[in-house]
């Protein structure tokens, strides 16, 4: 989730409904330009008796965001709280209950993504070997009640954690207890990000099938193979979800702004502070009606913040992200954006991806999200049998177009190696959550403990 770094106070005033739309042509870039920003997420946990730190404990949070800073980082603080970091590989921030995130920064290829991760989790580890503290890779903790967890002290999640209740069952685990990958990727127009946006949507069910991780819940198997992408099934529904209006005709920037417009706020930041505004509604900020800001009008800053509170599946900004990985561990972390890039960052990938999807219906595309949380590959795709059917043929339009951007390292190979953990699950048939299943039920002997061990970074 965002995290301000800067003040808010020289952002231009929003003065006409044109300028939120021209804000997303903003983001668009020539060919050469494009860029892969990676996050991803992990759970943070004592290696002494595996709870979740708090901030301020000692060796908790506070902790090990100021011993990464030996590395360079510069510290970000709010209500005189380090609650981030800024540096050369972009910024690390901390989930509401601690979850610990890079953002990764803006890179040309995926050797230099995954550089940037092994940089990254190599500085973690040092810190952790020195707090007594380890990372699990993981989509959803698998053991913890909401109740055991800790809240991180950011304005923003304050507001959040009231709100999520109002309007879904399973918010607040949204918030507390899961983890996800994503992947940001540039577009060249609108229609470049409309054809993206659309095979990014309707595949974005296989990429959660590939990455489901997270089969337990407070110890036990929960019948999901991703828990986490359940969760978002009841989380907030105006907010969340598969968009059907992509896919209508004329869809683009104006379309996208409308529903953004639609999209309820969570709060405004002022003077260093976030004011709830739950509830409330961007249109009417855009009159100077905010009830909590009367006669005010927002900035481009407070559109930003507010384009980044909605949740769908794949998400608008100034960039695309795909949303619908759960958390794993390394190599997981550059399989993500290998996958997004073959297929979306090379034009013929991108025209193949699109012919496969283009003729499923919106009940289809529904279906196959709703069932791929309990079945992962073995969810009906319509007229094609299950995503087992096609994703051996997804991955080799990835794999083409990896191929055909010719990135390459020192070593003289290109980025298709990246892809390897998802062949390996095309091979063995079994998601990560079936295999986690099959050590749970086997040599774990019903111990979900024992993930920790196998599963840290």
């Amino acid at each position: 989730m965002t995290t301000k770094t800067v003040s808010d106070s020289n952002s231009p005033l929003i003065e006409s409904r044109d300028q939120l739309i021209a804000s997303f042509a903003k983001g668009e870039k020539a060919r050469d330009r494009w860029r892969i920003g990676t996050e991803h997420e992990k759970f943070v946990y004592s290696r002494a008796d595996h709870h979740a730190p708090s901030w301020d404990e000692p060796s908790g949070i506070r902790a090990l965001l100021t011993e990464l800073q030996q590395y360079g980082w510069k510290p970000v603080e709010e209500g005189g709280k380090i609650i981030a970091l800024t540096g050369a590989d972009g910024s690390v921030s901390l989930e509401p209950a601690g979850q610990f995130e890079l953002s990764g920064a803006p890179l040309d290829n995926l050797h230099q993504t995954c550089a940037e991760t092994g940089r990254h989790l190599d500085q973690v580890k040092a810190a952790g070997d020195k707090l007594g503290i380890g990372f699990l890779g993981l989509g959803m903790w698998p053991d913890k009640t909401r109740a055991e967890l800790p809240i991180m002290p950011k304005g923003r999640y304050a507001i959040m954690l009231r709100h999520m209740p109002r309007v879904g069952t399973m918010g607040l685990d949204m918030m507390l207890r899961t983890c996800t990958i994503q992947v940001n990727l540039d577009y060249a127009s609108e229609a470049d990000m409309v054809q993206k946006f659309r095979v990014g949507l309707a595949l974005q069910p296989l990429a959660t099938a590939l990455f489901a991780n997270s089969p337990f819940t407070e110890g036990k198997p929960n019948g999901y193979l991703s828990y986490r992408s359940h969760i978002w099934s009841d989380t907030d529904p105006a907010r969340t979800g598969m968009l059907p209006f992509v896919f209508e005709d004329g869809f683009g920037y104006e379309r996208y702004a409308d529903y953004m417009l639609d999209v309820p706020m969570y709060f405004v930041y002022r003077d260093g502070k976030y004011i709830d505004a739950a509830g409330l509604s961007f249109r009417d900020f855009l009159k100077g009606e905010l009830s909590v800001l009367p006669g005010e009008l927002p900035t481009l800053d407070d559109w930003n913040d507010h384009l980044s509170t909605a949740f769908p599946e794949v998400r608008l900004k100034t960039f695309l992200e795909m949303r619908g990985a759960d958390g794993g561990p390394w190599n997981r972390i550059c399989a993500l954006p290998a996958l997004w890039v073959g297929l979306l960052y090379d034009q013929g990938a991108l025209d193949a991806a699109w012919d496969l999807v283009k003729h499923w219906s919106m009940e289809a595309r529904q279906a196959l999200r709703d069932s791929v949380p309990r079945l992962g590959l073995d969810a009906p795709v319509a007229g094609r049998g299950t995503l087992r059917d096609i994703v051996a043929e997804v991955l080799d339009i990835a794999n083409a177009g990896l191929a055909a951007r010719a990135r390459l390292n020192s070593s003289g190979d290109n980025e298709t190696g990246f892809l390897d953990p998802l062949r390996d699950i095309v091979r063995t048939g079994k998601v990560p959550a079936q295999q986690l299943l099959d050590r749970y039920n086997g040599a774990w002997g019903g111990d979900v403990s024992k993930v920790y061990e196998e599963q840290s970074f």
